[in-house]
């Protein structure tokens, strides 16, 4: 009787780590997805902006002012690749990624579902068995 309690308890614990890690996973899916579309918002302020003043990143807290001489933005597309694209192409890249980022939204919200049913699932039956011994 005490392995079986054991057992559950290091079951119950493996689900709470797994629930937790794909907690995490979550906030940084949901995370990125805000960074995405704040950077849409970003690309509608710079259409017809050409020969305009702003402020660019050059790093963590850091800008410079320079002036737009092209309204053609150089995207990074995997591995290092970067291509010239228009600020409606631009957007669709970040459209398509931003539904990627909602699927997998949607497999880790199913995940933790699951692994939260299959807790519950242990747990009855643990006290199933508690209940038939008394």
């Amino acid at each position: 009787m005490e392995q079986e309690e054991q057992e559950l308890v290091m079951k119950l614990g493996f689900f709470e780590q797994q629930m937790r890690q794909i907690q995490q996973q979550l906030e940084a899916v949901q995370s990125g997805a805000e960074e995405i579309s704040s950077l849409s918002t970003g690309l509608d302020e710079l259409a017809n902006g050409k020969d305009k003043e702003i402020l660019a990143a050059l790093g963590r807290g850091i800008f410079v002012k320079a002036k737009l001489i092209s309204e053609d933005l150089i995207v990074d597309i995997g591995d290092k690749n970067l291509v010239r694209k228009s600020i409606p192409e631009t957007k669709k890249i970040i459209e398509e990624q931003i539904k990627k980022l909602g699927k997998v939204k949607e497999e880790l919200e199913e995940n933790l579902e699951k692994i939260g049913e299959e807790a519950q699932r242990i747990i009855g039956e643990a006290e199933e068995r508690k209940n038939n011994r008394l």
